[in-house]
Order: structure tokens, then sequence, then C-alpha cells
């Protein structure tokens, strides 16, 4: 895992800027820099490296080709690169210089091109590779969106770096924020690709390869990968076995995922909640090691929230290696004035602390981790999947009066309120009843399955009321393309997810936490077989009489017993509102401060202070919104 960074264009003091653009993601690579430039093509490379497959320099970036046509800089693993070798030595025989992948990257680009290569490849990563001979940069991202990788132009300069920050070290950097990505952060808590909070600078998107020719500065942009692809294919090409033989291809395949993520040259171990997924990742990596695996855990003293104890019995269970630690309010608090430097571009899920706290705590024995992410949007996790299409169907039934007035009195209590009125009751199926409740709310006005979906993923669901000339920019979310034809709506969901929420969420949130601390994390559910499985396998055999997750759950009861694992999923959630109330009320007072928004001129300051006063006194619960507008004014403050 590395950071990576560069330009195109004429740029003063070469070495000096890639220099300083390296070295604001040092974090992302303390093991080594390296700085390469071509002034004549205007041109120029950087590399932070974190060292994990071949320790030695000759693993070391910029890193030239055999025919010293290519340069790349590369971020990320490719879990097959031995296989890639293997082949490639098939073809002639190599003089290989270390065994890292990406020499094995350049051999293959050189033998078969980037495209073939990409598709190829195993693994995650973001790359830039120059080719001299075309005076052409390639840039490009892996099929899901693992590693980050921004670009785009300050004045007329081309850049791209793994970070905002470094591109932000890039001379004459003064580029506006985007008050339309500033009201997609609101409703969705980070922003999605290709927008950033800049303008004028970009994500690169999944499973795409963008090229741009040094003179001409013209860029071409195409995908060697495409989800939406792939789930129609198989969803033509379905799985047609019985459960068992379902249940049994799902573990070999991600077996093999989890074997070949596990290479490594340093410690390696992972995140372990005790929950389904990452206790199915854990079991798998437990039954192909010798050694006993490094699991890591923390714990909240308030129960609502604390999964370390479930943890540690399957732990015990599997017979791993156990590192488990209590943290306190104080800890995660310590995070919040940190988080604007750590995720670099506003970012509001507030599962964050607890992320980065776990993983500063697994750096401290491992320099790798695997994770159970992704096993919800592709095996149907999320409790949406089972209660949407009734759930729509009784909105429907009603009419719209009666369904402002069910949300009107819904909103009459606090989260708080109903659980304690209702909680117990049902709590033997939900987690923060009272927060499900609130959403529930929200959706009543749903007209389809993809505008209930759209309400339930959003945080705030008039981002306009909160912001002073803002709109959004259109996404997948809300265009008017039907996406994933063919697949019924559950499928279609699920689809959505992997391809929205995932990479602008969930991985934007574990890659910034870990990498904030020099930690790789790895995603096996993210392998290409698995998610080509997942498109195959019929939803009934994700979500089999009302139970999520059956395949995995079946997988998982092979290694771990059920009563370990069946209880309600809580997340991995922090007090915000009790916080917001207490020990943060005078930091959030601090960035709502009413002649502060003024002077900012981003948000719609008395709409902004009602919803804080009212979160204030109790009235009302605003904790997951207002964390969005703090989020980003602390952002802001930091910039």
């Amino acid at each position: 895992m590395c950071g990576i960074a560069g330009y195109v264009g004429e740029t003063p003091n070469p070495s000096d800027c890639l220099a300083k653009m390296a070295q604001a993601i040092n974090h992302r690579g303390p093991d080594n820099k390296g700085i390469w430039s071509d002034e004549k093509a205007d041109i120029g490379l950087a590399h932070a490296r974190l060292s994990i497959l071949d320790l030695s320099s000759a693993g070391n970036q910029p890193m030239h080709s055999t025919s010293k046509n290519y340069v790349i800089v590369f971020n990320g693993e490719i879990y097959n690169h031995n296989e890639l070798r293997l082949e490639l030595e098939l073809i002639n025989n190599r003089n290989w210089l270390g065994h890292s992948d990406t020499e094995t990257l350049l051999a293959a680009i050189e033998e078969w091109g980037l495209e073939k290569t990409l598709i190829k490849s195993k693994g995650m990563f973001a790359l830039a590779l120059w080719d001299k001979n075309s005076k052409n940069l390639s840039i490009a991202c892996d099929r899901i969106g693992e590693k980050p990788l921004y670009y785009g132009w300050v004045k007329e300069q081309f850049v791209f770096a793994s970070e905002l920050k470094s591109i932000k070290k890039f001379p004459e950097f003064n580029n506006p924020i985007d008050r339309d990505s500033l009201a997609l952060f609101l409703r969705f808590n980070s922003i999605p690709a290709p927008h950033s909070i800049y303008k004028d600078i970009f994500k690169l998107e999944p499973g795409q390869i963008m090229q741009i020719h040094a003179d001409s500065k013209k860029i071409k942009k195409h995908n060697y990968w495409s989800t939406e692809d792939v789930f129609k294919q198989g969803h033509m090409d379905q799985f047609s076995f019985t459960p068992s033989e379902a249940v049994n291809q799902l573990e070999t395949t991600l077996s093999n995922a989890v074997s070949s993520q596990m290479q490594s040259d340093v410690p390696l171990g992972a995140f372990l909640s005790g929950g389904i997924d990452s206790s199915t990742i854990v079991a798998l990596m437990q039954s192909r090691s010798s050694l006993n695996v490094n699991t890591f855990t923390i714990g909240f003293n308030a129960k609502e929230f604390d999964e370390a104890k479930h943890a540690g019995e399957v732990a015990r269970h599997l017979g791993t290696n156990h590192f488990e630690k209590y943290v306190t309010d104080h800890d995660a608090l310590d995070v919040i004035p940190h988080i604007p430097d750590i995720y670099d571009e506003p970012f509001a899920d507030s599962s964050q602390i607890p992320t980065y706290l776990v993983s500063k705590f697994a750096k401290q024995e491992v320099t790798v981790a695997l994770s159970g992410d992704a096993g919800d949007e592709l095996f149907g996790g999320y409790n949406r999947y089972v209660f949407s299409e009734k759930m729509l169907i009784k909105i429907l039934k009603s009419p719209i009066f009666i369904r402002k007035l069910m949300s009107k009195t819904i909103f009459s209590m606090t989260e708080e309120k109903w659980d304690s009125l209702l909680g117990s009751l049902m709590s033997k199926r939900f987690a923060n009843f009272g927060h499900k409740l609130h959403k529930s709310a929200n959706i009543l006005s749903s007209k389809s399955i993809r505008d209930l979906h759209f309400k339930l993923i959003s945080q705030i669901h008039k981002p306009s009321d909160w912001l002073i000339n803002a709109h959004e920019h259109r996404t997948i979310l809300n265009d008017d393309i039907e996406h994933f034809e063919g697949l019924n709506s559950i499928e279609k969901m699920m689809a959505y997810d992997l391809i929205t929420y995932l990479p602008t969420d969930i991985l934007t949130k574990v890659d910034r936490a870990a990498m904030a601390v020099s930690l790789e994390t790895r995603v096996p559910f993210l392998d290409p077989e698995v998610i080509e499985f997942s498109a195959s396998l019929p939803v009934e055999f994700k979500i089999r009489n009302g139970i999520t997750k059956w395949a995995l759950r079946e997988v998982l009861y092979k290694y771990v017993p059920k009563d370990l694992i069946e209880r309600p999923k809580m997340g991995f959630a922090v007090p915000l509102a009790e916080w917001l109330r207490g020990p943060l009320k005078d930091w959030a007072e601090a960035l709502l401060d009413e002649k502060r928004l003024h002077q900012e001129g981003f948000f719609n300051v008395e709409f902004v202070r009602c919803k804080w006063l009212e979160h204030l006194s109790g009235k009302r619960n605003w904790h997951h919104q207002l964390w969005n507008v703090l989020m980003f004014q602390a952002w802001l403050e930091n910039n």
C-alpha cells in the first residue's frame, strides 16, 4: 500500500514540487520516497511506499520497465501476481530484479498492454503509467474503488494524487469549493465519484482507465470493468444448483480469495467484530493457516455499542491470537480534532471514529489487516433488502394525508423515547429501533422502490434547505437512466449499494482511517470471482425466509456455532446524540456560531441554528444531520 502523485504540464522546480506532494501523503507510505521527472516532456511522478511485498529496494518506485519505455507509480496489491509471473515466463525468459507485484505489472503491461493486464489482475490499486513513446499518461483504479485517485486541473496543469492534501501542494493551488458537491455530501455523508469538494478536481471512477496526452492535454476515458455488466450477465447465467451446492461453491470461491490475500512479507491479521462477515473471513483465514491468526477488536463500555464480547467468543472458538482493547469516550473524542486531516475531504459517517481506533490498535502488531467489508452488499445483509417491497406496498395503500400524520407522530418523540417505549419488544430483531423508526418516517412519501431506496440511503433529504446556492450534481442514484435491467427490486438495491454506498462511504472510511496509521487493509469479498459468483447467485440464496445473508451464514456455521453469531446487528456506532449535548457541545457551538456561519456563506444560518437548538433541548434528535454540517465546518477550518 502506498501513495502516488504527479502532474502533466509546465512546472517550476519539479523535484521540489514532487517531494512536497510525496511528503503530504507520507502516512500512506513512510518506508521510502521516490520521485522522477522529465522536464522536456513536462511529466513528473512521485511515490510514497509502504513496503508489503519485496521489502528490498527492488520494490521502490517510480519503477521503470525493462525496455525503459514505461514508468509507473502504483498503490495497492495484485494478489495473483505470482500466477501472472509464471504466465509471462512461459512466453519468454525473464531476469526478475525482485519479487514485487509492481515489477510484475510492468512486465505484463509491456507484453499485453495496460487494459488486458488490468483485466487479468486481481487486486486493489490506483496507478499512473507514463508511456515515453506516445507521451501519454494513463491513470487507472481497481474494479470497485478500494484505492482512491483524485485528478484534475490546477490552472492549466493536470495533477493527480491519492489524496487531496497532495494535490494542494501543487504550486498555485487555489481551486474553489464546489457547492453542488457540498450538497451531495450532506445527502450521502461523503462525496461520490466523479465529484470532489473542489471545482475542477475529480475522483477516478471504479474500473476506469483515463489517458491524457502531454502535448494536447486531450483526455480519453473508458472502463475495463463494468459492475453493471457483470450483474446483468450474472442474472442471465444464474447459478442453477441446490442450496447446499450454492453454499459449497461460495465457501470454495471465498476461501480462494482469502488465501490469495494472506500473502505478505510483513505481519498480517484481521479485524473481527464477531458479526457474520468478519467472522467468516477470520474463520477461513484460520482454517488455512498453520499459525494462530492475529485478530483485533475494540470495545465500548456502553452495552448498546459494544461488540467486543461477541468478537472474543468467536476468537476463542476459532483459536485466533486475539487482541482486544476497550476504549473510553475520551479516547474516541480525542480523534475528532484529527478527522479533517485523516479524511482530507468532508466525510461524516460517524463510525469513522471507531474505525480509526481499531486501525491504530491493529497497527501496533501488524501492517496488513483483512476486513469483512462488502458482505452486506454482495450477499443481502441490510434490513432494507428484506422489508422494502412489503413496506412500499403498505405505503402506497395509504392516502398521502395519513402518511404525513404517521410521519409527524413518529417524529413527535425522540429516538431514545421510542427505544425506551418499544425497544425491549423489538430488541430481538433490531438494535437502535428508534433510529430505524425515524428513518422509516422519512420514506413515507416514496413512490417506487428506487425512490424508497434513495430516501433510505439519504442522510439529509433536502440539502437545499440547509445550504445557500447549492444544487446537487446528478448521480447514478437519481438520474433518469434505468440501470441493472432484468434484476428484481431487491437485486437492484444491492447492486446500487455495491457501486455507490460501498465505495463512497465504507471503502473511503476504511482506507483513510487505516492509511492514516500506515496500515494496509484488504477486502476478500471484493475478489472479482466472489463478485461474479454473487452476481450469479439467485436472490433466494441470499435472503431466504426473511433471513439475510443466508448462504454466507451457512458457510460460517461450518466453522462457528450458530448461537455465537445470531444476535441483532449493531454496526460500528458511537453515542453522537449524547456527545453533542455533552462533551462536544462547546466544540459544536463554536463551529455553528451564527456570526461565523453568516461570514462563511455556505449554510442557511436560521435553518441550521434551529436544528441545533432543537437537538440541544432534546425536543428532536438531529445528530446525524448535524454531524454532516459539523464535519464540513471542521474541514473548512482546517483548510
